[in-house]
């Protein structure tokens, strides 16, 4: 499945009000992601950064969760997936090759 195949796939289960249609997505990726960073420290805390198979299995669930909300992200701006890692690549690959990878800041 290609990263557009994807974002398609997952708009037919997007169910928020076309008002919110910035805003939802927004708060559930940050939800979601404060969900995955819980579970880490609690791999961290209780497991000693070990981590088991059912801790792996509880990640790539929370992973698939941060997934969707950056496709509905991504749809309701009106651009694909594979443009926003093709970008994101894209942007890496100059701050590498200018030695800015480190750092901090969006303008490097």
């Amino acid at each position: 499945m290609t990263l557009n195949e994807y974002q398609q796939e997952a708009k037919k289960t997007a169910l928020y009000p076309e008002a919110y249609r910035l805003l939802y997505p927004t708060l559930g990726l940050a939800g979601e992601a404060g969900e995955l960073a819980n579970k880490v420290k609690k791999v961290l805390r209780d497991h000693r950064g070990n981590l088991s198979q059912a801790a792996r299995e509880d990640l790539v669930a929370e992973l698939g969760d941060v997934l969707w909300y950056v496709a509905q992200l991504a749809t309701d701006l009106g651009v694909s997936l594979e443009e926003v890692a093709h970008g994101n690549l894209a942007k890496l690959r100059s701050r590498l090759e200018r030695g800015k990878i480190g750092g901090s800041g969006d303008n490097r």
